[in-house]
């Protein structure tokens, strides 16, 4: 498993954690395309991850210009050909 997440927010539907092939650390949203969901990972340096860990506002705000789309760059990713929308 790439993906480990060390901490889910069940109300603000995200998640923050590390990518184990890379060591680095991300945030991620869940997505759907209708018959599928899945999770759009966004890479985050140590700093964004140690803030957004002990700061759950400025993570939840985060979360919302990702599914925005306002962070396409740091997308771990690239989203398929029929993105989907953001949950």
């Amino acid at each position: 498993m790439r993906f480990r997440d060390e901490y889910v927010s069940r109300d603000d539907f995200y998640s923050l954690g590390v990518d184990e092939d890379t060591g680095g650390h991300y945030l991620s949203i869940p997505v759907s395309v209708g018959i599928a969901d899945y999770e759009e990972h966004y890479a985050l340096t140590p700093d964004d991850y140690r803030t957004l860990l002990a700061d759950p506002d400025a993570a939840r705000a985060l979360a919302d210009e990702c599914r925005r789309r306002e962070h396409d760059e740091r997308l771990l990713e690239p989203p398929p050909a029929n993105r989907g929308s953001a949950v």
